[in-house]
């Protein structure tokens, strides 16, 4: 580990037509220690040609097959050298003082264990993708203002639940003690869980509103394989990290959207994507015991109450389920 370097682990699958800019914006940054590296699961566009001939100072790792969102991330982890590591998505392009704004922020407060930026479509710059990530009493994680236009609301720094997958810092002191993603999640929700590990540990999530990344929203990724990875993850992610004493309280909320989600699936069952949430939801149960022995392991690392945690929850909306208002790269 090196004091003061900002690792940013880029996965990469099939994305050669987004990378000049995303790496451009890397090498614009103000911050002088940065460390990039780009984890390739097994693309055939090009791409490891492409970052070996025009980025050099890029550590390039390839992988020989496509390990997902969560393996490629890990593998990236895992070689970074950084006090701070950061995770980006390659179809985004960050703002020069980008990680300059978020090391300032996490040296400032040390009981922050990760950063969320402010991301802002890329097409539509002045509209909002995340300014952090919430979760929800009911079950369900979401965008903090989400399609909302940026008219300075979410201009101060706030403590949030998480930091949205696709521009997230976490200190590397975190990460040793928790742990890296869940791997077996393979993509989406992978943030949200590791948010809800870090959280019962006793880490804190800032919103650093200065750090502003531009997200080409739903540029990889989506349809039936999202589909089915939200109906599998969200199941996961409730049995492994939902503490006891909120499971009781809330666990009515939790079983009412459930069943909302798979019999809005059931009325659309025409559709690909519907059944594919199902097929998730169905794995997911099936595959209960795996999450409830990882639960056993995780609820023995809780170091805070559960009056703060339920403090830290928001209350449902409509805007809250996942399909709508999650939507980041494969």
């Amino acid at each position: 580990m090196r004091a003061g370097l900002f690792s940013v682990v880029i996965p990469n699958w099939n994305g050669q037509h987004l990378l000049q800019v995303c790496l451009d914006s890397l090498r614009a940054q103000t911050y002088p220690a940065i460390e990039v590296i780009v984890v390739d699961n097994a693309s055939v566009d090009g791409s490891p040609a492409y970052i070996r001939a025009h980025y050099p100072e890029v550590t390039l790792i390839e992988l020989d097959q496509n390990q997902g969102f969560t393996g490629a991330c890990n593998v990236g982890m895992a070689a970074a050298q950084g006090d701070f590591i950061a995770l980006l998505n390659n179809d985004t392009e960050a703002e020069p003082n980008w990680a300059a704004e978020i090391v300032k922020a996490l040296n400032e407060r040390g009981d922050v264990g990760m950063a969320a930026s402010k991301m802002l479509l890329f097409d539509r710059r002045g509209y909002i993708h995340a300014t952090g990530d919430f979760f929800t009493t009911d079950g369900c994680a979401g965008n903090r203002g989400v399609w909302e236009k940026d008219e300075g609301q979410y201009d101060r720094a706030d403590y949030v639940f998480a930091a949205c997958g696709g521009s997230a810092v976490y200190r590397k002191a975190m990460l040793e003690r928790i742990g890296l993603l869940d791997d077996d999640y393979f993509f989406l929700l992978e943030d949200i869980d590791l948010a809800w590990r870090a959280q019962l540990a006793g880490y804190k999530a800032l919103y650093v509103p200065g750090a502003v990344v531009y997200h080409r929203l739903a540029a990889t990724g989506g349809g039936r394989v999202a589909s089915f990875y939200y109906g599998r993850n969200g199941i996961w992610l409730l049995v492994k990290n939902l503490p006891a004493a909120l499971w009781r309280k809330y666990a009515r909320q939790i079983f009412r959207r459930q069943a909302s989600l798979a019999w809005q699936a059931l009325k659309a069952w025409r559709g690909a994507e519907a059944r594919a949430r199902l097929r998730g939801m169905a794995v997911g149960l099936l595959t209960i015991g795996g999450a409830l022995e990882k639960r056993r392991r995780i609820q023995a690392t809780k170091t805070v109450t559960d009056d703060y945690l339920d403090s830290i929850l928001t209350r449902p909306s409509p805007r809250s389920s996942w399909p709508e208002s999650r939507r980041r790269i494969g």
